[in-house]
């Protein structure tokens, strides 16, 4: 493990604005669960993840943009996240924080109805079949955003895969979820979702790479019903 990763791994455990609870602790009953708002943001404003948020630069935009909006980008790699997590205190950014966890265990880190939006930005498509179940628009893990999300919860999908795109549509239509909004080229086709306005705005680490490489981009807008 290098130097600087290691230093980063070692500042989050002092980072106000990021909680790394172990397995266990997950299991046992996490302290926060139900009490972000009260015991984290100290507001009762509305939660939003962002789910495999890696150096948390879309967390961080837009907790930028909706200040009334509490924003928590979730990922298994600590030194990741850590770059916006100093980002965000640097800019005495209040509404966003990062949590350390597998995104299979997040049942136990939010209570039923805790969280009002969810935003799936870039996952690894898992491709082959065998990992078909590791796909994060999978059922088994729409279940537990489910039990999550509010009744009116809104979830996001945001990918350079035009195969987990298409998955993603396909197993949608066929479970009967409502589709708000889709498109194939975000960037290349004229229209777009007007109520998400800084859909083309905010972009991860990643997706600057993946237009580099002249990939397109995909979005999808969805309620699990």
């Amino acid at each position: 493990m290098g130097k600087n990763k290691q230093a980063r791994f070692d500042e989050n455990k002092i980072l106000p604005n990021v909680f790394q609870p172990t397995r266990a602790q997950a299991l046992e009953g996490f302290n926060l669960k139900g009490k972000w708002r009260s015991e984290v943001f100290k507001n009762n404003n509305p939660i939003v993840l962002e789910l495999g948020c890696g150096k948390g630069e879309y967390s961080v935009g837009l907790a930028k943009a909706f200040p009334d909006k509490n924003f928590i980008g979730i990922d298994i790699k600590g030194a990741r996240f850590w770059f916006g997590a100093k980002d965000a205190i640097n800019n005495n950014l209040n509404n966003v924080a990062f949590l350390r966890t597998q995104i299979e265990l997040i049942n136990h880190f939010f209570d039923e109805d805790e969280v009002d939006e969810i935003w799936i930005t870039f996952p690894d498509p898992q491709i082959k079949y065998r990992r078909t179940k590791h796909r994060m628009t999978h059922p088994d893990f729409l279940e537990r955003y489910k039990k999550i999300l509010k009744k009116d919860g809104i979830m996001h999908l945001k990918t350079d895969s035009e195969f987990l795109h298409g998955y993603t549509l396909g197993l949608l239509q066929g479970l009967g979820h409502e589709i708000m909004f889709a498109n194939h080229d975000i960037y290349g086709a004229p229209e777009f979702d007007p109520e998400t306005p800084l859909l083309r705005e905010i972009k991860t680490y990643y997706e600057g790479l993946f237009e580099a490489k002249g990939k397109t981009i995909t979005y999808i807008k969805f309620r699990i019903t």
